[in-house]
């Protein structure tokens, strides 16, 4: 057990932004350490394990492997539709004016790489792995960010941040249109069905959560047998869930009132009013102060940061660093279109969106040496693809050779420009005083 001490402190390390990148780091390099020891046959025959969901005459079989990539990530998809939709609503993309700079930056940061890598790879078998280097991995880039703060402004966060997030919805919109098998139009007639009735509970301002995420297994269940990457379910769900809260400011202080009334009351052993009673009432209240939407973003973030996205890597990053196997890797057109992509695609993708607007739209900030290192430290950070770039590699490639060359890109090219990037800022932002980063 934990004292209060170490309880404080783990609970304080979960709430940091930077903890989430330094988990996903450890869980790794703890793939690449097993994949490249005497236990790696047992790490590979452990994620080749079968496993059967479902009923005796309705199941699905995958293995460990499929079931955290086709199964668990649907929640983290969950959790980064979550956030399109409060961005879209509230967030910097909520106005066409605040919206176009990043979503510009963000358009140029994904379609360049993609085509330098299709260049690279057009008369190979390797040019389905073209969306690969079009991704970037949020959780790292907040991570690297808040261990720069406080000597980050917040304008660097947010463009960072929703740079990062318009990438999400771009790559779930590739694998949506791209990456989809054969369709079983009977399963998509049941996913179309639960899709209505999540309408319907949202229009009808449904507020229990419950409902949208039994109907939203269902949905998920429909789409994993429609051929359609199951993960877009989430992201379908996420969509449904309502961003306004159910009371109003008036009617949250009446039953707050009621609550601690109620307290008082289980003082006295003469009246029928529990503390349980008094403690549902506060929960009620609670519930109700914030959107479902906002709430179930709170209850994501823990499991999805620090328990599937750690999973997912310590599944797919146990790469073999055998002798023939780099020779050969960093011979390959593939290595190589993911890590020209991720480092120089995106970030002269990025910086030329910046160079567009600084030069014609946003005359008024400053357009020193400064504001363009915080500016490509900023691109390099976005060139982090890992996670969602590990997840369109697993949809690219079944050969297992193609696979390895495309992750071991991955993990090199995110390595350099989580490094390059928190170098560039750090050197960036050693003035606090100059104006390009107020």
């Amino acid at each position: 057990m934990f004292d209060n001490p170490s309880k404080s402190r783990l609970r304080n390390f979960f709430k940091k932004d930077s903890s989430a990148g330094l988990v996903l780091i450890m869980t790794s390099l703890a793939a690449l350490l097993v994949a490249n020891s005497p236990l790696s046959d047992f790490y590979h025959r452990i994620m080749g394990l079968d496993f059967t969901f479902g009923f005796p005459n309705l199941n699905i079989t995958h293995s460990l492997h499929h079931w955290v990539n086709d199964g668990l990530m649907a929640l983290f998809f969950l959790l980064v539709g979550l956030e399109i939709k409060r961005e879209i609503k509230f967030g910097r993309l909520n106005s066409f004016r605040s919206a176009i700079f990043p979503v510009t930056a963000a358009l140029s940061g994904a379609i360049l790489p993609a085509l330098i890598f299709w260049f690279m790879n057009k008369a190979t078998p390797h040019i389905n792995g073209w969306a690969i280097p079009m991704a970037t991995d949020i959780a790292f880039v907040i991570g690297i960010l808040a261990i720069l703060a406080p000597r980050v402004p917040s304008w660097v966060k947010l463009f960072a941040i929703t740079v990062a997030v318009v990438d999400d919805l771009i790559a779930i919109l590739v694998i949506a249109f791209f990456y989809t098998e054969e369709i079983n139009w009977i399963a998509m007639g049941v996913a179309g069905i639960c899709v209505l009735v999540l309408l319907f509970f949202n229009y009808r301002n449904v507020n229990r959560l419950t409902l949208y995420l039994t109907v939203g297994f269902f949905l998920w269940w429909a789409v994993l047998g429609s051929g359609i990457h199951a993960t877009i379910a989430g992201v379908i769900l996420a969509f449904t869930i309502p961003l306004h809260r159910e009371w109003e400011l008036e009617e949250i202080k009446k039953s707050a009132k009621q609550s601690l009334e109620l307290f008082r009351k289980a003082k006295d052993e003469t009246l029928p009013e529990t503390t349980t009673l008094a403690h549902h009432a506060l929960e009620k209240t609670l519930r109700n102060m914030e959107s479902p939407l906002k709430r179930l973003e709170r209850k994501l973030h823990t499991p999805v940061y620090f328990i599937i996205m750690p999973l997912f890597a310590f599944v797919n990053a146990g790469i073999g660093f055998d002798g023939d196997v780099l020779n050969q890797a960093f011979l390959s057109s593939l290595t190589w279109g993911v890590i020209l992509g991720l480092l120089g695609g995106k970030q002269a993708g990025i910086l030329l969106a910046v160079l567009i607007f600084l030069k014609f739209f946003l005359t008024q900030r400053d357009n020193d040496r400064q504001t363009w290192m915080i500016f490509l430290g900023l691109s390099l950070l976005c060139g982090i693809g890992f996670t969602m770039s590990l997840f369109i590699t697993n949809l690219s490639f079944t050969d297992p050779t193609s696979l390895e060359y495309a992750k071991l890109g991955v993990l090199v090219v995110s390595l350099v420009n989580a490094l390059l990037g928190y170098f560039v800022l750090y050197r960036a932002t050693l003035n606090p005083e100059n104006k390009a980063i107020q």
